[in-house]
């Protein structure tokens, strides 16, 4: 009796993002020198014939692969890309999007490991689309009524994004339960929540840091490190 062996039909969406998920995974442990198609291809289950059919070459890959990680990191932060005109700056919810990062980068350290590396080493790491949505956000935000005077919102961005992104590292997220994840999480936005809110010095304790942090003092003292 004859068996009926029915080929499994083909899916070039679902292939395709297996070979992403192998290459962040390739990506996040060796960098983009230690990456190879052929080394991708057996770890996403699939014929190195098939992922080249994906993807031409190494450096499309990679750079396929960084456009995959932002575009996760974009929505996990802020959602729909098509529903971000309909936002106001007075409409987001900064704890809630403090919260989603965080606990994102708990879940998903390597993901985030790989946009870090990404952007790093580009020429051009403001053209990031999930860079450009978190500063722009900020820059937004400090235009608004809602924040304090003077913000530098590149380097708030940064401080930000590296501390999301390097905490589930130092505290070994890889190695815990989901439970221990949330709570770390949780307590990394409520620093980062308390010092954007409160600041961590009492203003009557450091006197010459509060004189050096208003407006016109930041200035002239900026312009005297630049002379020296």
């Amino acid at each position: 009796m004859a068996v009926n062996r029915r080929r499994r039909p083909r899916d070039p969406a679902r292939t395709r993002e297996a070979i992403l998920e192998a290459a962040r995974t390739r990506l996040a442990k060796d960098g983009p020198e230690g990456l190879s198609l052929s080394e991708v291809a057996h770890l996403a289950g699939v014929n190195r014939g098939t992922a080249y059919q994906h993807f031409e070459t190494r450096d499309k890959l990679i750079k396929a692969t960084a456009e995959w990680v932002a575009d996760k990191l974009f929505r996990a932060a802020f959602g729909d890309p098509a529903t971000l005109g309909e936002r106001r700056i007075e409409q987001v919810d900064v704890a809630g999007l403090t919260d989603r990062l965080a606990n994102f980068a708990m879940d998903n350290p390597e993901l985030c490991r790989v946009w870090l590396l990404r952007v790093l080493s580009s020429p051009d790491p403001a053209s990031d689309p999930f860079w450009k949505e978190y500063e722009g956000s900020l820059a937004r935000f400090a235009q608004s009524r809602l924040a304090q005077d003077n913000i530098d919102t590149e380097v708030l961005s940064v401080i930000m994004l590296a501390g999301t992104f390097l905490w589930p590292v130092w505290a070994r997220a890889h190695s815990r339960g989901n439970r221990d994840r949330r709570r770390l999480a949780y307590r990394f936005v409520q620093e980062c929540l308390r010092l954007c809110m409160y600041g961590s010095l009492r203003p009557d304790r450091f006197p010459a840091i509060a004189e050096r942090l208003k407006p016109t003092a930041g200035i002239e003292y900026k312009s005297a490190r630049l002379r020296g």
